[in-house]
């Protein structure tokens, strides 16, 4: 698929998050998303955070499968979990759940430095990879269930949750 296209879908994804705000101003308790944003939802090329057999269906406001039973997360979803963090650009940011790093490349647009962590090796790799071929210099990735989050940097500013560790406190792994 051409870039053009792939901008023209990116829009369209932009007119979807803003459709679906206005359909949850009782659930979120405004009629719009921060312009910041939205903005940054606009600029991110998300065709480059899932598998290539998945590209033509990048923009779609659906979560996608990238692997491993899990998804990248629907792009309203995102927006609204990185809007409700009322990020500063001063901000030193936690995730859980790196994923293909969507959502971190997001939350680094908006904020000093992020530190996001997955308990899928194969995942974290691919999203530092990424990140490093997309130019983003600001964020830190680490194996680990995150549980107990990133000890040696903390605290942080924000935190954000986007996918459960699938170990408790003693290590025995549960369905969850």
């Amino acid at each position: 698929m051409n870039e053009p296209l792939f901008a023209s879908m990116q829009q369209h994804m932009i007119s979807d998050i803003e459709a679906h705000t206005g359909m949850c101003v009782d659930f979120i308790g405004k009629s719009t998303l921060d312009p910041r944003v939205m903005q940054v939802m606009a600029e991110i090329p998300r065709h480059e955070f899932v598998p290539v057999e998945f590209q033509d269906y990048a923009y779609a406001d659906t979560p996608l499968p990238i692997g491993y039973n899990k998804t990248i997360s629907q792009p309203f979803i995102v927006a609204l979990m990185t809007d409700l963090l009322a990020l500063n650009a001063t901000d030193k940011v936690l995730e859980i759940g790196t994923g293909l790093g969507y959502q971190a490349a997001v939350l680094a647009k908006l904020s000093a430095k992020v530190y996001t962590v997955d308990i899928i090796e194969e995942l974290s790799e691919q999203a530092q990879r990424r990140f490093g071929q997309l130019g983003y210099r600001n964020i830190e990735t680490r194996i680990s269930d995150g549980y107990f989050g990133w000890p040696e940097i903390a605290p942080f500013d924000k935190i954000i949750v986007t996918r459960c560790a699938k170990t408790h406190r003693r290590g025995k792994r549960f369905r969850g």
